[in-house]
C-alpha cells in the first residue's frame, strides 16, 4: 500500500493542519480539542445568523471541513476515519458557533451519525440552545432499505441550508427548506474499484473487469456487480437508474427540470472528470438537466476511482441557492447546462495541395509501411513504458491511418509533392514530438529541388536543426540518418533497412540520451532498451524492404 500519511491515528488531524494552513483554509479555525474534538469552524461569522453545522467520519474530503465558509457552512465536526464524531465533539461544535437564531444540523444518514448528532441535539437543548435537524438519505440504490444512506446530496443541503442562513431568515425556514431539499434529492453513485481504508491486507473483491453500481462511501459492496464497459455505457447505466427514481412531472403537470450534482468519488483524473460529465451529456436525464455542479471531488471515498450522480428538481428557490456565490473552496459553483460554444474555425493551409496521381509501386509501399506501423503499435507503446510516457506506438500508429485514409488523395507520381504532403497531413493530425519532427522532415523535403532520396536527407538536417538532435543522442534519427545515407548514395532498399536496424540495436548499448523524452530518465534505466522510435523506424524499413 502506497500512500501519504504517518499513522493511520494522526491521519485526521494531519490532514486538518494542512487545510487550515493552506490558501484554501485562511479563514477557517480549530478549536483547541485535538485529538478527540476535531471542530473547523470560520474565523469570522454574523452571530445573528442560524448556524449550519453537519460533520462526520474522515476519508470523504473535501467534506466537510472543506464547505466551511460563508454561504454554506458555519461549522464541520470531524470524525475519525470512517467513523462518526463523538457526542463531546459536536456539542462542542454546536456551542461554539450557536448563537440566538439556533443552529440547523444536517446529518447523513448513517447510524453512528443519527445517533451522536441526535443526542448532541438534545444535549445543546438541555442547555438552551435551539436546534433542528434534518437527515439526508438521498442513496437510491437500495430502495427497500429503511435508512438510505447520505451520499453527496448532503452538500446540495449545506448549500441550500447555508444559502437561507445567509439570508437571515429564522432557524424554523432554514430547517424547513433543508428538510424539503434532502426529501427531493437522489443520488446514485458507480465505481470501477471499491476502497482501502489504509489496511495494509486490502484485498480488492473486484476483477479487473468488473465495476460497481449502487455502492455507498465506505467502501461497502454495491447493490449491483456490473461488467468493466466503456465510459458512456457505464454513464448511461447510472443516469438510467437515477432517472427511474425520479419524478417526471411536477405538481404543475409539467415535466421535471433539474440540476445535476457530478461527484468524484476519490481517484477520478481530471481528464476523466469532464469525458464524463460529456458522456452524462448523451443521456436521457441530461435532456431534463438545466443545471450542473461539477465535475468535481465534493464527497469521496478516499482512493475510490469512481463517480456518484445526484439530482434535485429545480425551483426558482432551489435555483438561487445553487447559484449564489460562497467561500467555501470545495465548492465547484453551478452552471447552465448548455451544449459549448463551438466559434468558426479559422482558414488553415490546404492539406492537399497537389492533384492525385498513381504510382501503384508507391502505393504498395505506402499501405505496407502504414500497416507495419499500425501492427506494431502496441509493442513499440510497452517498449516506450519502460523508459519514456508509453505512447510512442501511438503516435506513429495515429499518422499511419491519416495516411492510410488519404492514400486515394495522394501525388504519388511526384516525391516532393508527396513528402509536402506528408508534412501537411502530419502537422494537423499527429500528436507528440515524434509527429511535428516528422513533418517538419518530410516538408522540408518536400520543398528539395534534388532528388529523392536526397531530399530525405535535406528534410532530416532540419528535422535536426529544429529538434537539436543528432545521430548518437539515442532518438530515432539514430535509424533515420543511416539508412537515408545508404539511399542517398545509391543503395538499395534492403540496405537502408539493414542500416536502420544497426541504427536501432546500437541504441541500445546508448546509455545516455541527450535528447528526447529518454533524456529524463536516469542512465541506468535505458540499458539495453532501444530507443521506440528508432525501433519504430527500423521496422518499417524491414517491412518495406520484405516488398520492395
Amino acid at each position: 500500500m502506497k500512500r501519504f500519511f504517518n499513522t493511520r491515528e494522526t491521519l485526521v488531524t494531519d490532514s486538518l493542519g494542512g487545510l487550515l494552513r493552506s490558501s484554501m483554509g485562511q479563514h477557517l479555525c480549530r478549536l483547541d480539542g485535538y485529538p478527540d474534538i476535531r471542530v473547523v469552524l470560520r474565523k469570522e461569522r454574523n452571530p445573528e445568523h442560524v448556524a449550519v453545522i453537519s460533520g462526520g467520519g474522515a476519508g470523504h474530503e473535501p467534506t466537510h471541513a472543506g464547505f466551511v465558509g460563508a454561504g454554506m457552512l458555519d461549522a464541520a465536526v470531524c470524525g475519525s476515519l470512517f467513523a462518526s464524531p463523538s457526542v463531546d465533539a459536536i456539542l462542542a461544535g454546536i456551542l461554539a458557533v450557536t448563537g440566538k437564531a439556533g443552529c440547523l444540523l444536517v446529518i447523513k444518514s448513517y447510524t453512528g451519525d443519527r445517533l451522536n448528532f441526535a443526542l448532541a441535539a438534545e444535549q445543546a437543548r438541555s442547555m438552551g440552545y435551539q436546534v433542528e435537524t434534518v437527515v439526508v438519505g438521498d442513496d437510491i440504490a437500495l430502495p427497500d432499505n429503511r435508512f438510505a444512506r447520505g451520499l453527496a446530496g448532503t452538500v446540495l443541503v449545506h448549500k441550500i441550508a447555508g444559502y437561507a442562513a445567509s439570508q437571515g431568515e429564522p432557524l424554523a425556514r432554514v430547517a424547513e427548506r433543508a428538510r424539503a431539499a434532502a426529501a427531493q434529492i437522489s443520488s446514485i453513485g458507480l465505481s470501477l474499484t471499491d476502497c482501502n481504508a489504509y489496511d495494509p491486507t486490502h484485498t480488492t473483491r473486484l476483477t479487473a473487469q468488473q465495476a460497481e453500481l449502487g455502492l455507498g462511501i465506505h467502501g461497502e459492496p454495491g447493490a449491483q456487480q456490473i461488467e468493466l464497459a466503456q465510459a458512456d455505457t457505464l454513464m448511461a447505466l447510472a443516469a438510467d437508474t437515477l432517472a427511474q427514481a425520479l419524478p417526471a412531472k411536477n405538481a404543475s403537470g409539467k415535466h421535471e427540470r433539474y440540476a445535476l450534482l457530478l461527484n468524484m468519488l476519490g481517484t477520478v483524473p481530471p481528464i476523466e472528470m469532464t469525458l464524463l460529465l460529456n458522456a452524462f451529456a448523451k443521456t436521457d436525464l441530461a435532456k431534463n438537466t438545466d443545471l450542473i455542479i461539477g465535475p468535481a471531488p465534493m464527497m469521496t471515498a478516499l482512493d475510490m476511482n469512481g463517480f456518484s450522480l445526484t439530482a434535485i428538481p429545480l425551483s426558482a428557490e432551489i435555483h438561487d441557492a445553487l447559484n449564489a456565490p460562497v467561500e467555501p473552496w470545495a465548492w465547484p459553483g453551478a452552471a447552465p447546462f448548455a451544449a459549448p460554444t463551438v466559434r468558426p474555425l479559422p482558414t488553415l493551409p490546404e492539406t492537399f495541395r497537389f492533384p492525385p496521381s498513381a504510382s501503384p509501386k508507391v502505393e504498395a509501399l505506402i499501405r505496407h509501411a502504414a500497416k507495419t506501423l499500425i501492427g506494431n503499435a502496441e509493442a513499440l507503446n510497452a517498449l516506450d513504458a519502460q523508459i519514456g510516457d508509453g505512447d510512442a506506438g501511438s503516435t506513429f500508429a495515429e499518422g499511419a491511418q491519416e495516411i492510410l485514409k488519404t492514400v486515394d488523395r495522394l501525388p504519388l507520381a511526384n516525391p516532393q509533392e508527396l513528402f509536402a504532403t506528408f508534412g501537411a497531413i502530419l502537422a494537423r493530425h499527429a500528436g507528440g514530438s515524434s509527429g511535428v519532427l516528422l513533418s517538419i522532415m518530410f516538408s522540408a523535403a518536400g520543398r528539395s529541388t534534388d532528388t529523392w532520396a536526397k531530399a530525405l536527407v535535406e528534410g532530416l538536417t532540419t528535422m535536426q536543426k529544429h529538434g537539436g538532435a543528432k545521430p548518437g543522442d539515442r532518438t530515432m534519427i539514430d535509424a533515420l540518418h543511416p539508412a537515408f545515407t545508404v539511399l542517398a548514395a545509391g543503395g538499395a532498399l534492403a540496405d537502408a533497412a539493414q542500416a536502420a536496424r544497426d541504427g536501432a540495436d546500437a541504441t541500445k548499448r546508448m546509455t545516455h540520451a541527450n535528447a528526447g523524452r529518454a533524456s529524463y530518465v536516469p542512465d541506468a534505466k535505458l540499458a539495453n532498451i532501444p530507443d521506440p522510435g528508432a525501433e519504430a523506424i527500423a521496422r518499417m524499413f524491414e517491412a518495406l524492404a520484405s516488398i520492395g
